[in-house]
């Protein structure tokens, strides 16, 4: 039920956790199932009222803004956190990101054995997602066993049959907001801010966290048996840097707070062209029995990556650039002139997706009418059904990837980058004002363009296609830096490891030095992987309601 701060205030909650992500919010329903007659305080910074601005990512500096988006089209203010611009992804992380390898250096800090027993909360995860089971891979799905992306394709230092799978609800608010509101276990307050922690003992148990309100007008204080950071990496990290007093019994504030922080390098650089029948292409979307949306996605083999010392990066089949009327798509020249026109492109696409796709471009306006006219009437009636189908229907078409008679794909790349000290979150001198430092390193640039030569190059040996780039060789270094922007997947600044020297949290997600304070963010992953992080977020909330409900008498 919804609170106010006078009556949270007059309570010692057995939780209580700061965030409404989808991370919050699981974490929440799954510890009330176990634990029905505690108490769950959940603190949400946002109101969910239309407001311009806000104090906290007005007081995020980017210190090198080409590379990562800016504050407001990172992250979310209110009930639901920044799922309320999420695409409804799912991805599992794969066994070689929680395993040392040399391109790390040193810098993985999580190990296998987390990796399995993590895996066994998957599938109640899937449940909170409603994306179907917890099975990521094609193989294991009778339905679609055996099968391949296209004609000739032959699995081996390449695969295919790695999935991502569809969430039904891409916005949590909307979706548990009954839930949360029915609960006589969950007391729902927003509009507040945590900014510090008030009591710490000597065993390192914190009793209480101040607060203050979204305008900081007022102050208050909440008292709870155990807190729980799950405000996203930025406010996370932040909070954490503020409050250096939380390490004393660690020995002081970890030195790996802040730093490698990571997201992931992506784009375009080439297209693959299949030489067998386009009607055997898998380009879009596999349909389980059950309405959930699947994709392939293309990897290699883990003992190719370790051989070529390289990171786990994930391709997939995508449309050509839509501002480049040379495609030739009437289609596609309709989306791209809906999607910059002002008024009704923020309606279709958040704005770091809507620049994705326009490049922030507007280009070639004529020659994308001619397009749509020589197409019509497909020009219209693929745009309208697709819409119909990505926004009218309960469980929406997660996105739109048209046919291509020549059977030729952009392939969009989505690749790990490699932790390094230099990426970091810290606090400046206003002792408020986080700075931000993210940077591609050359590894990550180099692993993009050594993984798309050993497609091209298992691709001819199956005579099943080859690569087209498009740009020479000696450009493509500065292509993927240019067209490369993150910020959306914050991993690392928080991150798991078996001591204090190494980490800020241990594997149960306590921080270091105290007894009852855990994050459950993504910024505790010291991997980023081939994945985005929203999945495997949710499946340590679950473990960790588990951990915590375990660790409390019913």
């Amino acid at each position: 039920m919804k609170i106010g701060v006078a009556k949270a205030q007059l309570e010692t909650y057995d939780l209580c956790i700061v965030g409404t992500g989808p991370a919050g919010i699981i974490l929440a329903l799954e510890y009330q199932r176990l634990q029905p007659r505690h108490r769950i305080l959940l603190i949400e910074y946002g109101t969910n009222r239309a407001t311009a601005r806000n104090h906290l990512d007005d007081s995020i500096n980017i210190l090198e803004p080409q590379n990562h988006h800016s504050p407001y089209e990172c992250t979310n203010k209110g009930l639901g956190g920044s799922s309320a611009s999420w695409g409804g992804r799912c991805v599992m992380y794969d066994e070689i990101d929680f395993q040392p390898r040399k391109i790390l250096n040193g810098a993985c800090t999580w190990n296998a054995a987390l990796f399995h027993e993590a895996k066994k909360f998957a599938g109640q995860a899937s449940a909170y997602f409603e994306c179907g089971d917890a099975r990521f891979n094609l193989d294991e799905i009778p339905t679609f066993a055996g099968s391949h992306i296209a004609e000739g394709f032959q699995g081996g230092e390449v695969t295919d049959s790695s999935i991502e799978r569809y969430s039904l609800p891409t916005h949590f608010g909307k979706r548990y907001r009954a839930e949360l509101d029915s609960s006589q276990a969950i007391q729902l307050l927003t509009g507040w801010e945590a900014f510090a922690f008030e009591v710490i003992s000597e065993a390192g148990v914190i009793s209480k966290m101040a607060i203050r309100n979204f305008s900081r007008t007022r102050t208050a204080k909440v008292t709870a048996r155990k807190f729980v950071l799950a405000a996203g990496a930025q406010e996370t990290t932040r909070l954490l840097l503020k409050n250096p007093q939380v390490f004393q019994k660690a020995g002081g504030q970890p030195a790996a707070l802040g730093k490698y922080y990571q997201g992931h390098i992506s784009g375009k650089i080439a297209s693959v062209c299949f030489h067998g029948d386009p009607q055997k292409t898998d380009h879009g979307f596999l349909l389980t029995p059950e309405g959930v949306y699947l994709r392939r996605r293309l990897q290699l083999s883990p003992a190719t990556m370790l051989e070529n010392n390289l990171l786990n990066t994930a391709l997939w089949l995508d449309n050509s650039l839509y501002l480049d009327p040379q495609h030739r798509n009437g289609a596609m020249s309709f989306m791209y002139l809906a999607m910059i026109t002002p008024w009704l492109g923020k309606m279709l696409a958040p704005p770091a997706i809507a620049k994705s796709i326009t490049r922030g471009k507007i280009v070639g306006i004529p020659q994308h009418i001619g397009n749509i006219l020589k197409d019509l009437p497909q020009s219209l009636t693929i745009p309208a059904t697709t819409f119909y189908a990505r926004y009218c229907r309960k469980r929406k078409l997660p996105g739109v990837f048209l046919y291509s008679p020549r059977n030729v794909y952009a392939l969009h790349f989505h690749g790990e980058q490699v932790p390094v000290p230099e990426n970091r979150m810290e606090l400046a001198p206003d002792g408020e004002t986080l700075n931000i430092s993210y940077r591609y390193t050359d590894q990550d640039v180099a692993s993009v363009i050594r993984t798309h030569e050993v497609l091209d190059q298992w691709l001819r040996r199956c005579k099943c296609g080859e690569l087209d780039y498009w740009f020479p060789k000696d450009e493509l270094p500065a292509a993927i830096r240019s067209m490369s922007t993150d910020g959306l997947h914050q991993v690392g600044t928080t991150r798991i490891a078996a001591t204090a020297g190494e980490g800020v949290v241990d594997e149960n997600l306590k921080v270091w030095g105290t007894t009852n304070l855990h994050v459950c963010s993504s910024s505790v992953f010291p991997t980023s992987g081939q994945a985005n992080p929203t999945y495997l977020l949710g499946v340590f909330a679950v473990r960790l309601a588990h951990k915590l409900s375990s660790d409390s008498p019913r």
